[in-house]
């Protein structure tokens, strides 16, 4: 039997949060229910943040109110303090993600906070989730460049790392934010990290700003990690870190495992129906490296 590839679709979120054409919730569910279709099972649908700073996610309520989803699925949101919890729980959510910068300038242009603080709230938050329950997330951002300070310390990332896991994050998902990585920093990261974390509960986000997002996304699957972000079309980029362009391409990644032997259950032709929705709904065409030649063969 084929080992497993664990991949969560960050497009309804990471994806669309920094998009100019605003997206309506039906727009969303549209997508989300592209991807269920597909095969995809962990999908990131939405963040509970401040309208203010992020108003394509002004729905994210009424969007998981209203959500249906296959029994087996896992829907993620991003929550970024104790409110954001709160707004989530009465939502409906069962599973929740924090976000921590791993530098103090990063932390202070996106939140405002020093690390110490952004650490603290994550912690809290953490606990309180999993005191009701939930299922539990936790990024660190910026983990090998940062766009203020340059390259991020691997002690520091390990032990932010392993502070998460304390608070009781399920996972703990490595953020390429900036896309600055190559698969040599991708394998000195899992090196300091896999030695002290179980590596089940390591997932990696890849953004593809030098091109190198698959080949990162492949040296952690040497190393041993199987779990994975990725957003359909590529779409993305955190627009609080200059630099910083659109993510994996889910239907790249589920091509290149397929074609290594990993079971990803995702249908890529129906994964290509999903790139369209993503089209109509930004306005404009995306997809990855591969999106040619699978339109080709779902063509034939």
């Amino acid at each position: 039997m084929a080992e497993s590839l664990f991949i969560t679709d960050v497009g309804p979120r990471d994806g669309l949060q920094s998009q100019s054409t605003p997206v309506d919730t039906e727009g969303k569910r549209a997508l989300i229910a592209a991807l269920f279709a597909a095969g995809l099972r962990r999908i990131e649908a939405t963040s509970f943040v401040s309208p203010r700073a992020v108003p394509q996610m002004a729905d994210a309520d009424v969007l998981i109110r209203g959500l249906q989803a296959p029994e087996d699925a896992r829907v993620s949101v991003l929550v970024p303090n104790r409110r954001g919890l709160e707004r989530a729980i009465e939502a409906g959510a069962r599973e929740v993600a924090v976000v921590l910068s791993a530098t103090e300038t990063m932390n202070q242009k996106n939140i405002r906070m020093s690390l110490d603080e952004a650490l603290r709230t994550c912690r809290h938050t953490l606990a309180d989730a999993v005191r009701a329950g939930l299922r539990t997330r936790a990024y660190v951002a910026v983990a090998f460049a940062c766009p203020f300070e340059g390259d991020t310390p691997t002690d520091l990332v390990r032990a932010l790392a392993l502070e998460m896991r304390e608070a009781g994050a399920g996972e703990i998902v490595i953020a390429d934010t900036i896309g600055a990585g190559a698969p040599a920093d991708v394998e000195r990261v899992l090196d300091a990290l896999l030695p002290v974390l179980p590596a089940d509960s390591i997932g990696m986000h890849f953004h593809d700003t030098r091109g190198m997002a698959l080949a990162n996304a492949w040296s952690a699957i040497k190393a041993g990690v199987r779990r994975f972000d990725a957003s359909i079309g590529g779409v993305g980029g955190c627009p609080f870190a200059p630099g910083a362009a659109g993510n994996l391409a889910t239907e790249d990644l589920v091509l290149m495992a397929q074609q290594c032997g990993f079971a990803t259950g995702i249908d890529l032709k129906a994964l290509c129906a999903a790139i369209d929705t993503t089209s109509r709904l930004v306005g404009y065409p995306v997809g990855g490296r591969s999106k040619a030649w699978l339109a080709r063969q779902a063509a034939g």
